[in-house]
């Protein structure tokens, strides 16, 4: 079970990956962050990744179907699997993840376009948080 280096070191791997960010979406702070960061910042490029996760994450319109009779069972669910930017240059994906806690914690992973595959990243992503271990 990888703890959060090893996830970053990992998400690094990716194709195409410029840099990667552990964050807290409800306060902004890093809780990792390994190679470059978008406008040179790591820190103001993790309270950014909050802001977009935190309005992604409040909106109802983006929430799941309720299922049965609509409460999570234990409240570890993050409220999105992922959000995704994308610019001339580059793609942004914030993988939510899934904790034991409160869930307000994501993946931010920069790659660059050219090099890039969104594709394989969405996967790859999904399998590191899957197996990410925070404590």
């Amino acid at each position: 079970m990888p703890g959060i280096d090893e996830c970053l070191l990992e998400a690094m791997r990716l194709p195409g990956a410029r840099g990667a960010a552990l964050v807290d979406w409800t306060s902004g702070l890093a809780l990792g962050i390994v190679g470059e960061s978008p406008g040179g910042d790591r820190e103001t490029a993790a309270v950014e990744a909050a802001e977009l996760a935190r309005l992604a994450a409040e909106q109802h319109a983006f929430a799941p179907e309720p299922e049965g009779d609509g409460t999570d069972e234990d409240g570890a669910d993050p409220p999105v699997e992922d959000l995704i930017i994308s610019n001339r240059d580059s793609y942004h994906v914030l993988r939510f993840v899934r904790t034991s806690f409160d869930s307000s914690v994501c993946l931010h992973l920069w790659l660059a376009r050219a090099e890039g595959n969104l594709a394989l990243a969405r996967i790859r992503l999904g399998e590191m948080v899957g197996r990410l271990v925070l404590g």
